[in-house]
C-alpha cells in the first residue's frame, strides 16, 4: 500500500461517491468550503494494486502552545482494519511536522482499541440518524410515515403551500428564518457567514451530478411569505437534509411537512438511493427527532468521535485547559 496526495476532485470524488452512504463531508468540495473557513486542507488516499481502497480529507484545527490536531469529518474513510493501520502508521510523519498532537476521527468501522491510544470525544457530527430508503415508491414511503405526517402533508398540500427552489439573493431570508428558529426552539446556529459561504460555494448550479457535492436551497411559502427553509445536500447516493429554520407565523399549516415530502420526492426522481434526516437524539433534540421520526425510515447509527492520541502529554494539557473552559 502507498499514502498518497490526492490533488483532483475527480479522484477524491469518485471514490466516495461510489460508496454506500456517501460522506459528502470527505468530498472534495467540502474540503474547499473549509479552506474559505480559514482551515488548512490535506488530502490523501491510500492506493493498493493500483487501486484507491481508503480517503481522508484532514482539516487543521489550531488548539493553545502553537499547537494543533487533525479533524477528519466521517472518515477516515477506511473499510477495514489493516488500511486503517497503515494509514496511521504513514499520516504520524505528517502529523508531527504540522505540530498535531492528535487526530480527531469518526471511522466507518469499529476499531481495534488495543492498537492505539484512542479517548471517546463528544460527537461533533450525529452518531445516530434516520434513512430513508428512496428505491421504494412514493405510495410505499408514505405508508412507513406515522399516520400524522401524511394528514400534516396533505394538510400542507390542501392549504396551498408552495415550495421553491432559491439562491443566494435569498440568503438573507433563510437567515432571518434561521434566528426565529434559534431564539424559539434553543438551538445554536453557526454564524451567519458560515451558511453564506456554503450556498455560495456549492449552490449555484442547475444540474445534479452524483460525483459532485451539490447544496440546495429550498423554501415553502403560504400568502406570499416565506415560513420555513431547508438547506439540503446532494452527494453520491445520499441527499442529506442539512439544516431547517421556521416560522412562528403559519405553524397551523405544516409547512415543513410539505417542505420535507417534496424534497425526498426530489431526490427520488433524481435517482439518489436514500434520504438522510442527519440526526436525532430523542434526549437532546425532543421536538425536532419527533419530526423526523414521523416521516419513518431506518435508524443508521456511527461509531462515534474518537481523538487518536499522538501525543499523550501535550493531549493531557489540552483536556485540562478544555475542562477549565467548561467551567468559566
Amino acid at each position: 500500500m502507498n499514502l498518497i496526495k490526492l490533488d483532483t476532485k475527480e479522484e477524491i470524488n469518485s471514490f466516495l461517491s461510489s460508496r454506500e452512504h456517501s460522506p459528502f463531508l470527505e468530498s472534495f468540495e467540502w474540503g474547499e468550503l473549509q479552506e474559505e473557513y480559514g482551515y488548512d486542507i490535506f488530502r490523501y488516499g491510500i492506493k493498493e494494486n493500483e487501486k484507491i481502497v481508503g480517503v481522508a480529507t484532514l482539516i487543521k484545527k489550531s488548539l493553545a502552545l502553537n499547537l494543533n490536531y487533525f479533524y477528519i469529518p466521517r472518515g477516515p474513510v477506511i473499510s477495514n482494519q489493516s488500511i486503517f493501520d497503515f494509514f496511521i502508521n504513514e499520516i504520524k510523519t505528517i502529523a508531527n511536522k504540522e505540530k498535531c498532537i492528535f487526530l480527531r476521527i469518526e471511522p466507518e468501522f469499529k476499531i481495534e482499541f488495543s492498537k492505539y491510544k484512542i479517548v471517546q470525544s463528544l460527537d461533533i457530527q450525529p452518531s445516530k440518524t434516520l434513512v430513508m430508503n428512496l428505491t421504494k415508491t412514493e405510495n410505499q414511503l408514505l405508508e412507513i410515515m406515522h399516520q400524522k405526517t401524511r394528514y400534516n402533508i396533505k394538510l400542507a398540500e390542501k392549504r396551498g403551500v408552495n415550495i421553491y427552489e432559491a439562491n443566494i439573493n435569498n440568503f438573507e431570508k433563510f437567515w432571518e428564518l434561521a434566528e426565529k428558529t434559534s431564539n424559539r426552539d434553543n438551538f445554536r446556529l453557526h454564524n451567519k457567514e458560515y451558511y453564506r459561504k456554503m450556498l455560495l460555494k456549492v449552490n449555484n448550479v442547475k444540474y445534479f451530478k452524483k460525483d459532485e457535492l451539490i447544496i440546495k436551497l429550498f423554501f415553502s411559502e403560504y400568502n406570499n411569505k416565506n415560513i420555513s427553509a431547508n438547506i439540503v445536500s446532494f452527494f453520491g447516493d445520499t441527499v442529506t437534509y442539512l439544516h431547517g429554520a421556521s416560522d412562528n407565523q403559519y405553524r397551523e399549516v405544516m409547512a415543513p411537512y410539505a417542505l420535507q415530502w417534496h424534497v425526498i420526492k426530489l431526490a427520488k426522481s433524481l435517482g439518489y438511493k436514500y434520504y438522510d434526516f442527519y440526526g436525532i437524539d430523542e434526549n437532546k433534540w425532543p421536538g425536532v427527532t419527533r419530526f423526523k421520526s414521523g416521516f419513518g425510515g431506518e435508524e443508521l447509527n456511527y461509531e462515534g468521535t474518537f481523538d487518536l492520541i499522538l501525543n499523550k502529554n501535550y493531549y493531557n494539557i489540552y483536556r485540562i485547559l478544555r475542562k477549565i473552559r467548561r467551567r468559566l
